[in-house]
């Protein structure tokens, strides 16, 4: 009965800042947009002038690029759910705040993906079934990587343990709430989120209005999702079950 007390308590306060925080800082829902041009054009940049020995550059490149529009979202939420409002000075920085911090994730991440593939490989036909087993328990025990990188004041791999950690005890009050929002987002637009680092909706190619539509919702529902996780990574991890229900009144 606690535990579904407890749920219904940080979800009630949740949703209140969530509302709040969203209804100040919608234009968010644009970066979406802004990413996919800016995505756009340095691919053109690069296919234009890494040709021929240089190519083998690109991948190191745009290794860089996505971790610094991944490190521009995570600092733009980081403001809204610690300020509740984001600025054009916020957006210029957000592109090398967290830098570092996310290439480095993906750099364990690279090198656990490289011995995930020798073993699997050593498994022969039982190695994808493996690989799909390890790659669900990393989505799920992993999921609140992003807020724990921009909450916490963490090393990349210091990050990695804080998230599973952080999983093990709020595992309950953290999947339900996402699961149902990201079902949500589903039947809005038919998309499932499996990237941990997501920053926006794919746009497509659908140019018509009811296509054009339903990004634009999709992109509200999923800036509001983010902004949710972010206020509720946030109570959950600076108190504790007994905490929060003694503290109840005094919540607004």
């Amino acid at each position: 009965m606690n535990l579904i007390k407890d749920l219904l308590l940080v979800n009630k306060l949740t949703v209140k800042k969530s509302i709040k925080s969203f209804s100040k800082n919608w234009m968010l829902i644009f970066t979406g947009l802004v990413y996919t041009l800016l995505n756009i054009l340095i691919l053109f940049i690069l296919n234009t002038f890494f040709k021929g020995p240089l190519y083998i550059l690109v991948g190191f490149i745009m290794a860089i690029v996505s971790s610094s529009l991944i490190s521009n979202y995570l600092y733009l939420l980081s403001n809204i759910i610690n300020y509740d409002r984001i600025t054009m000075g916020n957006f210029k920085e957000g592109f090398k705040f967290y830098l570092w911090k996310i290439y480095g994730v993906f750099f364990i991440a690279w090198i656990a993906n490289y011995l995930l593939s020798l073993l699997t490989g050593i498994l022969g036909t039982s190695g994808d079934l493996v690989n799909k087993i390890i790659s669900i328990i990393i989505l799920i025990g992993l999921n609140p990587l992003p807020e724990t990188i921009y909450q916490k004041y963490y090393s990349p791999f210091e990050s990695i343990q804080y998230a599973f950690e952080f999983m093990k005890g709020n595992w309950f009050n953290w999947l339900l709430p996402n699961i149902l929002l990201y079902l949500l987002l589903y039947l809005v637009t038919g998309k499932v989120i499996v990237d941990l680092f997501a920053t926006h909706l794919s746009f497509g190619l659908d140019l018509s209005l009811k296509g054009i539509g339903i990004y634009i919702l999709g992109q509200v529902v999923f800036s509001f999702i983010m902004i949710y996780r972010g206020h509720l990574f946030k109570l959950l991890s600076t108190s504790t079950r007994r905490k929060r229900m003694y503290m109840n009144e005094f919540y607004d």
